[in-house]
């Protein structure tokens, strides 16, 4: 496999992956927040089950990790609204993941020796998992990508030391910056856990504006300990970051928002829900309740008036632990205060989780799965083999992870209707902020029109 995969310790490897940007920001600007591993299974609300007999859960016992970012909303609220109680699955257990190093380890090994069976997750750590990219002794577990939680909600977060530097959505202003920088002390840049969204977003953006993110900046993985605090003493000039930290970043006039994810590509997949396969085929019943639930809590949160509340259910000690609702309240209504000017004031760039602008948030394309495998490419973090006789192998393994049959299935039984129920696995061509479009029938001319890269196409 890649040079990556092949030389980088497993120790090392669990040492420097990533915590999630709500994690650092939480520990480094927020007080005292709970200790990482912290777990929740009451819900403030516990309605009777709503199954009918053929539909009644395997088991009602399951075991899910979370980071405390937005992108995790689905998983609380179905959990705190008793929405995952009203489909069967009364013994939901939350377990709050230090990192996503930790969630990593924590599914190798599952619920029953101490783990999770699944969760939240960046991707394609699924499908990395499956292949055993990223797995101890690079075991391969069967993962089942069956949701997609959120859109939007992240953002790229400066040093204000180089406020007034021409670094925004768009970097033609900065580039004599990065070029100074380059031959003396080079401009780095953090995210949580490599090859996943925020490692991808971070380098299509800097990729985006002629900055080879592997040669002409330094980019690293930053434990949550060091985050912070290297944004405050200059040692780190950017970091990749989910609410509601950009709002704290901010406020604590530690840094400012050079974009929005939101910006970069409108309504792009973020976060999702992957369980173990192994899981999922002993409780095919379960699994779709699970999803009803989840499903149910993201039309919730998609409804603006219950986003208060939404706000105050997060930000509880056992979940995010912040200081105030208030730091949720205006990301969630669209309105960001980008720190350096710029104020942003419109819904359509918050955070949905059921549906948004191009349709459903929830199902899980398969397309969109494809992108994430075609970014690895790119960067060499995956052979171009992936890629080879009209992307092959990887529309293989996407098939193989990704279970928007399931989906489907839940969605019906729950009655949504069929209005909301994509038909194709495809939400069809991708355009991003630099006007470079993506079409899934054709990843390998995507590939070739990007000027940077390291595959060879």
């Amino acid at each position: 496999m890649s040079e990556f995969f092949n030389q980088v310790s497993r120790r090392k490897f669990i040492v420097t992956a990533g915590v999630s940007a709500g994690a650092v920001l939480l520990k480094g600007c927020l007080g005292n927040p709970p200790e990482p591993g912290g777990n929740s299974t009451q819900s403030a609300a516990q309605p009777a089950a709503n199954t009918s007999p053929e539909q009644k859960p395997e088991t009602t016992k399951v075991k899910l990790g979370y980071i405390p970012i937005v992108e995790a909303a689905p998983l609380i609220i179905a959990l705190e609204k008793g929405f995952f109680t009203k489909h069967g699955m009364t013994e939901v257990e939350l377990s709050k993941q230090a990192s996503w190093g930790s969630a990593r380890d924590n599914v190798e090994i599952g619920s029953a020796g101490g783990g999770i069976d699944g969760g939240q997750w960046q991707m394609p750590m699924p499908h990395l998992i499956t292949e055993g990219l990223i797995t101890k002794g690079n075991k391969k577990i069967p993962m089942y990508v069956l949701a997609q939680l959120v859109t939007h909600g992240n953002a790229i977060a400066i040093a204000n030391k180089h406020l007034g530097k021409g670094i925004s959505l768009k970097l033609d202003a900065a580039k004599p910056l990065f070029a100074q920088l380059k031959s003396s002390t080079p401009f780095t840049a953090a995210f949580t856990f490599p090859h996943v969204n925020q490692d991808l977003w971070i380098r299509y953006w800097l990729a985006a504006s002629g900055i080879d993110p592997d040669t002409d900046v330094k980019l690293l993985t930053v434990p949550a300990a060091q985050t912070v605090a290297n944004m405050k003493t200059g040692t780190m000039d950017a970091f990749s970051t989910g609410d509601p930290w950009p709002f704290r970043l901010v406020n604590d006039k530690i840094g400012f928002m050079a974009a929005l994810t939101a910006e970069i590509w409108k309504n792009h997949p973020e976060e999702y829900l992957a369980m173990r396969g192994d899981w999922v085929d002993q409780n095919p019943k379960a699994t779709k309740a699970l999803l009803k639930g989840i499903i149910e809590a993201q039309q919730w949160l998609d409804n603006f008036e219950n986003r208060k509340e939404a706000a105050e259910i997060l930000s509880a000690k056992k979940y995010f632990g912040l200081s105030s609702p208030e730091i949720l309240a205006n990301p969630y209504q669209g309105k960001y205060d980008m720190g350096d000017g710029r104020k942003i004031d419109d819904k359509s760039m918050a955070a949905y989780y059921w549906k948004d602008e191009k349709g459903s948030v929830s199902y899980p394309y398969q397309s969109h799965d494809l992108w994430f495998i075609t970014e690895n490419v790119r960067w060499g973090f995956l052979p171009k083999d992936y890629l080879d006789n009209g992307a092959a192998k990887a529309k293989e393994l996407i098939k193989k992870v990704n279970r928007e049959d399931i989906w489907k299935e839940a969605a019906k039984e729950l009655g949504v209707p069929a209005a909301d129920i994509p038909t194709s696995t495809s939400r069809g061509v991708e355009e991003f902020f630099d006007g470079v479009k993506f079409d899934p029938n054709k990843p390998e001319e995507y590939l070739k029109n990007l000027k940077i890269k390291k595959a060879s196409i």
